[in-house]
């Protein structure tokens, strides 16, 4: 019997998305401290707004390293683009995430921080565990995801709300889908699955202030082949499908 991904059973409610959403575009913060694991830059940070208090995980587009294949400058907006296109398709796996201008270090992503449990990954879930990740093969194989780690998932204390971060590099036209999650490969889409994928036009006037019109398009087609062909695709063998660390 396949897993339904169009949505988690524990999406976050209207009010609570309001509320989240005024205080990480609104709301003033702070660093707490820096995360040291990862190539760029990346910090905890207090956000306080209407009395309340939000931990989120902040990006700022100075701290992110150059990277051969990808425009410069251009992480933070992937990170807001993977949260876009996952909340339209009823996904519900990436943090609520917002761009920001006036971050201590300038603008970059502010993304929700997810408490859970750092030594529960990939490479250590149940069997049961490891079938719930369906959901998150099918975004990564849209998305074009192209550093897929085993500490990249993970389920949230207390709800077991599946969860799915650091999407910095994403979108790319060219195929770059690097991802320790092969689990599926061969296996069918359902109809289901897919349904969410068949809606394309939407997704040009949602991402266009994030990503350029050819990663769009491709992004388009990549949904266009996963209709047509129903199939999780096998591991490519002519290049490299892990990414490096594999956690």
């Amino acid at each position: 019997m396949g897993i339904g991904i169009k949505s988690q059973s524990s999406a976050p409610s209207e009010q609570s998305l309001e509320k989240l959403h005024a205080a990480l575009q609104f709301g003033a913060f702070e660093l707490k401290g820096r995360f040291t694991l990862g190539s760029n830059y990346t910090f905890l940070v207090g956000v306080q707004h209407e009395g309340a208090q939000y931990q989120a995980v902040y990006k700022p587009i100075k701290g992110e390293r150059p990277l051969w294949d990808f425009p410069e400058n251009s992480l933070a907006q992937r990170e807001v683009a993977a949260y876009l296109l996952s909340a339209r398709l009823g996904f519900h796996l990436v943090p609520f995430t917002v761009l920001r201008e006036d971050g201590p270090y300038g603008a970059g992503s502010l993304q929700q921080y997810i408490e859970c449990d750092a030594n529960y990954h990939y490479f250590n879930f149940t069997a049961a565990d490891k079938e719930a990740l369906k959901p998150v093969a099918l975004f990564d194989l849209l998305i074009n995801n192209a550093d897929r780690k085993g500490s990249h998932v993970f389920f949230e204390d207390g709800t077991r709300r599946l969860y799915a971060i650091d999407h910095g590099v994403c979108f790319h036209e060219e195929d770059k889908l690097r991802t320790v999650i092969w689990d599926f490969a061969g296996q069918p889409i359902s109809a289901e699955e897919l349904a969410p994928l068949s809606l394309t036009e939407s997704w040009i006037a949602l991402l266009d202030a994030y990503l350029a019109p050819q990663e769009i398009a491709a992004l388009q087609r990549r949904a266009e082949n996963l209709l047509a062909s129903r199939i999780f695709p096998p591991a490519p063998t002519h290049r490299r499908a892990f990414p490096y660390p594999p956690i």
